[in-house]
């Protein structure tokens, strides 16, 4: 099992990444205030059939990179880092759009908000990119149960992001109301994001292999 430290670094990683805009956050609040929080949280389970594809995808294939490659740790670290500095860089980069900015989807059954939603994350190069470059970090060689531990920490990432992306559908409509009178506060949230997200790019740069 990885450490504590660890998970929990990966945890507090895998909330930041959450919270910050992205398609999926961008598709699920969009859904929800044009066709409301059910079309919402039905899209969502969608979305999470994306993340098991790629937890499944990534676990396995980390295992047996990580086992017979050993620098391809430092290859993925320096991956990570600079993916976390581009989304540092959406963050902060003059006209970023908010996710709550309203846009008329039309209504969709259920069978094609899940399938809509799948897509949405499976063509999401922050999922892809989260579960390639950012995952292997945590994960301790010297351990054992690479396999176990990929999949563990896979499954308090769909956690944390299935919690994120309700809370954010149940209350897309009051936030965008909100937002959309005060953009003091859309500066400020983009602004703090992106700081912590160059953070913890340089961060990750920076270190050196332990594991």
């Amino acid at each position: 099992m990885p450490l504590p430290h660890a998970t929990f670094g990966f945890a507090l990683l895998c909330f930041g990444l959450a919270v910050t805009p992205g398609p999926n956050m961008i598709y699920l609040a969009s859904r929800s205030i044009s066709q409301g929080a059910t079309a919402g949280l039905t899209s969502l389970a969608g979305t999470a059939m994306g993340f098991v594809f790629y937890s499944l995808c990534a676990a396995f294939g980390v295992t047996a990179l990580l086992l017979t490659v050993p620098i391809a740790y430092d290859v993925l670290r320096f991956c990570g880092a600079l993916y976390l500095a581009y989304l540092a860089w959406q963050a902060l980069k003059p006209g970023g759009r908010s996710p709550f900015a309203v846009r008329e989807l039309p209504k969709d059954s259920a069978r094609r908000l899940i399938g809509m939603g799948f897509m949405t994350n499976l063509l999401n190069p922050k999922a892809a990119l989260l579960y390639l470059s950012l995952l292997p970090q945590f994960i301790d060689t010297a351990a054992g149960h690479v396999l176990a531990q990929s999949l563990l920490l896979c499954a308090i990432q769909i956690c944390i992001s299935m919690l994120v992306n309700s809370t954010v559908i149940l209350i897309a409509g009051s936030i965008a109301g909100f937002l959309s009178t005060r953009p003091t506060w859309i500066t400020l949230q983009r602004w703090l994001m992106g700081s912590v997200l160059a953070g913890l790019a340089v961060h990750m740069a920076a270190q050196a292999r332990t594991r």
